[in-house]
């Protein structure tokens, strides 16, 4: 399979939030580079497509675009 990424992404493991008018959804960060992220989502159905994501551990708070969605997984673009 070929990479598409424009950057390499790094394996990571972190709880992080979505946060979008108003609500939130907790997920997990699979990976993520200055780019983008994958995340493990309960139900990738309800996630909108613009939101912000919220890392704490690393105070990371990024505007995000969903790229795709599969399963229980979803990949973001950073805007």
């Amino acid at each position: 399979m070929d990479e598409q990424r424009k950057m390499p992404r790094r394996r990571v493991l972190k709880a992080a939030t979505i946060e979008f008018g108003g609500g939130t959804i907790d997920c997990k960060v699979r990976n993520i580079s200055e780019a983008g992220a994958a995340l493990d989502v309960v139900s990738p159905l309800s996630i909108p497509e613009c939101f912000t994501l919220y890392v704490p551990t690393d105070q990371i708070k990024r505007r995000s675009r969903v790229i795709w969605r599969k399963e229980q997984r979803i990949g973001v673009s950073f805007e």
